[in-house]
């Protein structure tokens, strides 16, 4: 027993040093991020806001299924939409520097609406201001004690001198992100492609499901298939460096070409599957990739399966886009910086873990325990996402 114990350890160190570890960390997400979305509009001397928060965020601090039959109703909402108000307007605080702005009562009234990963509380506000504002000071904590990888996708519209139609200003906060600054003129492409290229770098770092389906990809990368007389070895230890980086490149384009042409199609609107289909069929991609592995059903052109399951994976990385209306001409430049920083990412986890693995590679460490075990843990955790996905449960995976 305790034998078996330290060869787990083994395991989940090497996973560890391969960028994997975050997969284990007390609040990270299976795959869709907490995401809230405001939209500020400036007219003249009054700001105007609309703030869509997920019941299912605000369940999570507020306990709004008071029945605990894994449903939040109407009743439910309704009753408890002074403590939704209480808690979330306070957490996004407006400063327009010499424009002195004053919260303007509105009217509270319950309202829901359906986003693409459920149902949305839709709070609306308002302030005053003395003047017409040019420069927004904005700090947004909403869920900064309860969820470290929540974010506020803030669009704000403020007409501009000879430009009434000027497309909407983005940014993306984070509750501990601190105050930002926004000067109300229209964003450079730069501005905004850097913006989302943070946000596809941090979407990427906390998106276990598809960090997990990349090291599954990886680790066979620096070994060969054993001829079908190779005394019951699966893998091989690869003999030379260039095909291993030949098979790696292979791979990673197949995936980053996949995912780029869903997310587009599915971000411009032109394609659009139901959130829990998806979710699911990732949780299924990272199940079959990973038993590949153990019992290799693909052993040449993996690339050609990497980039099915890449096809799945787009419109994953989607889901948190779509509700920003990505066809305005900025938010074009959004969706290349969001797929940058994604690309980033996954080229860290890559530098970082291949050159561990080909070191390891001839180990019986590393072709039973790593590529073995490691696989083995990676399919139970996904088949266990994929029946918390399809069946809409929660299991309380330690994800």
């Amino acid at each position: 027993m305790i034998k078996q114990s330290l060869r787990c350890l083994q395991i989940l160190g090497l996973l560890c040093l391969a960028g994997v570890w975050p997969a284990w960390m007390p609040q990270a997400q299976a795959h869709k991020a907490s995401d809230a979305y405001v939209q500020l509009v400036v007219d003249g001397a009054r700001i105007t806001a609309r703030w869509d928060v997920s019941l299912r965020d605000l369940d999570n601090v507020l306990k709004l299924d008071a029945d605990e039959d894994g449903q939040i109703n109407w009743g439910e909402v309704r009753t408890r939409w002074d403590d939704i108000q209480g808690l979330v307007w306070p957490r996004l605080q407006l400063d327009a520097g010499a424009a002195h702005c004053q919260p303007d009562p509105v009217r509270a009234k319950a309202e829901l609406d359906d986003h693409n990963d459920g149902a949305y509380a839709v709070l609306h506000g308002a302030w005053q201001c003395d003047a017409v504002p040019h420069v927004l000071r904005l700090n947004y904590t909403l869920f900064a004690d309860t969820d470290a990888t929540h974010r506020g996708i803030v669009s704000i519209k403020a007409p501009l001198v000879g430009q009434p139609e000027a497309a909407p200003l983005s940014l993306v906060m984070a509750p501990d992100g601190g105050e930002r600054r926004v000067v109300l003129a229209e964003p450079s492409a730069w501005q905004t492609f850097s913006e989302f290229w943070r946000e596809g770098v941090s979407h990427i770092a906390g998106g276990v499901d598809h960090l997990l389906f990349l090291l599954v990809l990886l680790l066979p990368a620096v070994l060969r298939p054993a001829p079908p007389a190779g005394g019951g070895a699966v893998w091989l230890a690869a003999p030379a460096w260039p095909p291993v980086v030949a098979d790696v490149l292979k791979v990673v384009t197949a995936f980053t070409l996949a995912h780029s042409i869903t997310l587009s199609l599915a971000v411009w609107g032109w394609v659009s599957l139901p959130s829990r289909w998806v979710e699911s069929a990732i949780a299924a991609s990272v199940v079959l990739a990973a038993l590949n592995n153990i019992w290799p059903v693909v052993r040449d052109g993996r690339w050609a399966l990497t980039f099915a399951f890449g096809l799945i994976h787009g419109f994953g990385f989607a889901g948190a886009l779509q509700d920003l209306g990505l066809r305005d001409a900025p938010l074009g430049w959004s969706l290349l910086g969001f797929n940058a920083g994604v690309e980033s990412g996954q080229l860290a986890v890559v530098a970082l873990f291949v050159p561990l693995a080909w070191w390891a590679r001839g180990s019986a460490f590393y072709q039973r325990r790593v590529l073995g075990g490691g696989s083995a843990l990676i399919a139970l955790l996904a088949m266990l996402w994929l029946v918390e996905r399809a069946a809409d449960l929660s299991l309380g995976l330690p994800v």
